[in-house]
């Protein structure tokens, strides 16, 4: 990886130390290639100075934080959705009717084998041809946690059941989904929907600015759902402005 720094006057001129990685085929986007800039491990990271890289269109994935930095291509967006402005759609609505039943449990981001069997079950069910089926206990945790970050594990109970597990980082204005897995047995359910909804509210409800979504790239099924959430910003050109829907 090639070195490189980050500056900006919020960070009061302080050097944050990137690494570039070498071109490697996109996981998103077919027949792309893609690039990240990474921020070096040795640096000492916390919440509050990763409050202030996820504003500036960075990532945290376990104990590493990044952004795609790709030559060619800049179809990775960082979107976020300013929570007091949301307004829920009809299928949005309904989904909170269908969950109007299921009750969250918010646990610290530590190991649960709960937790890891539900994992487990969701990447056979929804990416068996992946790597990430046959994590184990010590990559899972890792890919998830952090040993710096403020994170929770928010359980979803339906029928008394463990349904599914959102990943949430709490930020100093904001919330971070992460990720979030469930048991295909409640499908109906919609709860990867119903997770944000959650998140949303629950940001409202701590009086927080935004829920960072990620990246939402308009050309990959997988990415392109998140501009459902209105009204939503992207990351373009250094400055925060509303996706045009």
């Amino acid at each position: 990886m090639h070195p490189a720094n980050y500056r900006h006057p919020e960070f009061n001129m302080t050097s944050i130390p990137l690494f570039l990685t070498g071109p490697h085929p996109c996981s998103y986007l077919e027949n792309a290639t893609a690039q990240s800039a990474f921020v070096d491990p040795s640096f000492r990271l916390d919440t509050a100075l990763y409050s202030l890289l996820i504003a500036h269109g960075f990532r945290r994935s376990g104990d590493d934080v990044y952004r795609p930095q790709c030559a060619q291509c800049s179809q990775c967006v960082a979107v976020r959705l300013p929570v007091t402005q949301f307004k829920p759609n009809r299928s949005q609505k309904h989904c909170l009717q269908k969950n109007r039943q299921t009750t969250a449990v918010i646990k610290p981001a530590v190991f649960e084998q709960a937790h890891y069997a539900l994992y487990l079950r969701y990447q056979n069910q929804r990416h068996a041809e992946g790597d990430m089926a046959n994590t184990s206990p010590d990559d899972y945790i890792k890919f998830l946690g952090s040993s710096w970050c403020n994170t929770q594990f928010i359980e979803f109970f339906c029928n008394d059941e463990l349904a599914a597990v959102a990943i949430v980082d709490c930020l100093d204005n904001a919330l971070s989904a992460v990720y979030t897995f469930f048991d295909h047995r409640f499908s109906s359910y919609s709860l990867g929907v119903y997770a944000v909804l959650w998140q949303i509210q629950h940001a409202q409800k701590l009086n927080l600015d935004y829920l960072y979504l990620g990246f939402w790239i308009a050309n990959c099924r997988k990415m392109n759902y998140k501009d459902q959430y209105q009204p939503l910003q992207a990351f373009i050109d250094q400055e925060w402005n509303f996706l045009n829907n």
